[in-house]
């Protein structure tokens, strides 16, 4: 049986510390959260040599081990916790060779836990370019480590880590400073009353408001008040580290590490002038966005509609295949059409976070970030919230986590609850339907009038989210002088590697997270759409045989009517009639209600609920976009998808919470059930206002 050995990843934001971590793993890596916390946890497997494996967790960023969100107190809480079932026998903290001053603080307070730390410099492509020279032997030696030079779009340095993971006995656990330098007084009489504990670790106990697992919190609270020290006095004392630490780094660096600066070669400073430039800044993001959702549409759409047509067949030769029967019926109208409503959207939805990852991996992304920054302080928000808002294009559940890092708890509130406004990707395949179905096709200046609407959803879903923060501003009375602070990255080509891993893990994550809801809803819609009560459905052969006895229908046309009128008998028949006078002025019927209704699960479940309702008792087993065209609206006659009611549908979704999901995030994030629940009410309202003026002036 092999061994295996715990790594802790850990560095600073914007180190490279994802594409070590690819590099290592590969395909070998899963993503979740940890256990009770709606923090992202990413690990992987690596095979070393000698048979061993290296579980390796990817821990979030972190400037230094003195927290100040969620996301740093995670890797406090497992490098202070020994019974933690992941707690490292090694620690790799990831190094940026542009940045090495900065990210060894870091490294100074990890290798003071005494445990086994190896030091990875990353970016060295970059050294010759940037005129960096290092003595590694010297610096070896210095911070008492075994360093790795690495460059991962190189794959250089990579072997070196691994052999050093695998030795990780043989690397010195001998402290970088002695905490004694910082207080001697303070911590004197610290080791005198904890002679057996490792004095940093305790500091770190003292300093940090975190969860410690099995640590004993009464004693630490007794070594808190030893010297009656107050919050103020122990951040005196954390200035005075921090201090003594970069004290410490910038002697080493004084002969490990040579900067040349007549070497280096720089574009970074023309390309911020123009990348982040108050009036072309704004005009390249525009060209960018138009530009990717051009490309959503031309380039997804061979793989659409070969998808498409795939799932069609598939439910007619499982009907033609199969003996007849309630399974058969099952998977041909239940469980096919209404995986393929989300299947179909798989090339749209990749393309989607391939956009994004190469933008994040440029470095353009915080670019955006710092250019939006200007235009949301006018409207009462954090810059720190245009993070969440944008991430929000993907999913609104992480972007609501990423609030976190805004330090006013109203501008977080704020932020957390204008975020689902911004078009999220749950969000596109009703989009990408009911655009297909009632815009037509053409170009303006070169751009599908599609394209063009897409675009516009996303520029309305984030003003609308932009103009609530003003209102909420406003009513709730926020008065804040938080500064924003975001670092600037370096440009760089996006990785292959990392780009593909991204979109993979991303896109699979979304399909099969969809996929659990689609495929239990598609079975219990079936259901509900086959099955019914009373004589009308149970004798809807009778009932239409009598009624149409005189029109001498075709077999076919006879078995339609029946199947016609055993759905709108049927259980979720019933169901949407009932609700049908809600929804009508927004001009959809029945089946649009029962669709809306069940997408509250997942927006996403809209294309699939109706793939399964219009397919029940069908034998024309056609594409789903063809069989959404072909639905008659029943009151007004013509087709059902109509431009007036495809735009209220639309703009329904736009405005609409609907995302159980998301609420129960949201009620996580502010521990009360009174902000979603205003959520739920105000955005639904609100979408329905929107979307009943929109038809009745559209039709």
């Amino acid at each position: 049986m092999s061994k295996q050995i715990n790594v802790a990843l850990i560095g600073n934001p914007n180190t490279g510390k994802t594409s070590v971590f690819n590099a290592l793993t590969g395909l070998n890596q899963k993503v979740g959260n940890y256990p009770g916390i709606t923090v992202e946890k990413k690990q992987g497997v690596c095979k070393l040599p000698r048979g061993v494996k290296a579980h390796i967790i990817d821990l979030p960023g972190t400037y230094s081990l003195n927290a100040s969100s969620l996301d740093e107190n995670v890797v406090i809480e497992l490098l202070l916790n020994k019974n933690d079932k992941d707690f490292p026998d090694i620690a790799v903290v990831v190094t940026d060779v542009e940045n090495l001053k900065r990210n060894l603080l870091l490294f100074t307070q990890i290798k003071d836990l005494e445990i086994p730390t190896v030091l990875v410099i990353n970016m060295a492509d970059r050294m010759s370019r940037k005129g960096i020279s290092l003595d590694l032997d010297y610096l070896e030696e210095q911070l008492h480590t075994k360093i790795a030079l690495v460059s991962t779009r190189k794959g250089d340095g990579i072997d070196r880590l691994k052999e050093l993971i695998t030795h990780h006995k043989d690397i010195s656990v001998k402290p970088c400073i002695n905490a004694l330098q910082i207080d001697k007084e303070y911590f004197s009489s610290l080791s005198k009353a904890f002679p057996n504990q490792l004095l940093y670790k305790l500091w770190l106990v003292i300093t940090q408001d975190v969860n410690f697992g099995k640590t004993d919190r009464k004693e630490i609270e007794a070594v808190a008040n030893f010297k009656t020290k107050s919050k103020s006095d122990l951040k005196r004392l954390q200035q005075k580290e921090t201090i003594k630490r970069y004290q410490f780094i910038n002697n080493i660096l004084k002969k490990g590490q040579t900067i040349d600066l007549s070497q280096a070669k720089d574009l970074r400073i023309k390309l911020d002038r123009i990348l982040t430039h108050k009036v072309w800044g704004y005009l390249i993001f525009a060209v960018i966005l138009l530009t990717i959702f051009q490309a959503i549409y031309d380039w997804a759409e061979v793989p659409m509609d070969f998808i498409d047509g795939v799932f069609a067949s598939l439910s007619e030769i499982s009907k033609r295949a199969l003996p007849s029967g309630a399974f058969t019926d099952l998977l041909a109208e239940g469980i096919i059409p209404g995986l393929g409503g989300i299947v179909i959207f798989i090339p749209q939805i990749a393309f989607l976070f391939l956009f994004i990852a190469v933008l994040e991996e440029s470095g353009y992304m915080s670019r955006v970030v710092f250019l939006m920054d200007r235009i949301m302080r006018r409207f009462g928000l954090s810059g720190k919230s245009v993070v969440p808002l944008i991430s929000g294009t993907a999913c609104a559940i992480p972007a609501i986590m990423a609030t976190r890092n805004i330090e006013s708890w109203k501008e977080r509130l704020i932020t957390i609850l204008v975020t689902p406004f911004t078009t999220c990707s749950a969000r596109l395949p009703v989009y990408l339907i009911i655009i297909s179905l009632v815009i037509p096709e053409g170009r303006f200046l070169g751009l599908s009038y599609q394209a063009l609407t897409l675009m516009l959803l996303y520029l309305i879903g984030f003003g609308t989210a932009v103009l609530s923060a003003f209102i909420l501003n406003k009513i709730l009375k926020i008065r804040s002088k938080t500064f924003f602070v975001v670092e600037m990255p370096n440009y760089k080509l996006p990785m292959f590697k990392n780009v593909a891993l991204t979109v993979v893990e991303k896109t699979k994550s979304f399909i099969f997270g969809a996929g659990k809801i689609i495929l239990a809803i598609s079975i219990v819609l079936w259901f509900l759409a086959s099955y019914g009560p009373g004589e009308e459905f149970n004798n809807a052969d009778e009932i239409i045989k009598t009624e149409y006895a005189s029109q001498n229908l075709s077999e076919d046309d006879l078995q339609n009517k029946i199947a016609s009128h055993k759905l709108e008998h049927s259980f979720i028949g019933i169901t949407g009639r009932t609700i049908e006078p809600v929804i009508r002025p927004l001009g959809y019927d029945w089946k649009i209600g029962i669709a809306i209704v069940s997408s509250f699960a997942a927006r996403e479940v809209f294309v699939g609920t109706l793939a399964t309702i219009y397919s029940v008792g069908s034998d024309d087993e056609d594409t789903i976009k063809n069989r959404m065209a072909a639905e008659i609206n029943p009151v007004l006659g013509g087709p059902l998808f109509t431009f007036a009611s495809g735009i209220s549908l639309l703009l329904f979704y736009a405005f609409a919470m609907q995302c159980m999901s998301t609420l129960a995030i949201v009620k996580r994030e502010t521990n009360s059930w009174k902000w979603p629940t205003l959520q739920l009410i105000i955005m639904t309202a609100f979408a329905y206002a929107v979307a009943l003026i929109a038809f009745q002036f559209l039709k």
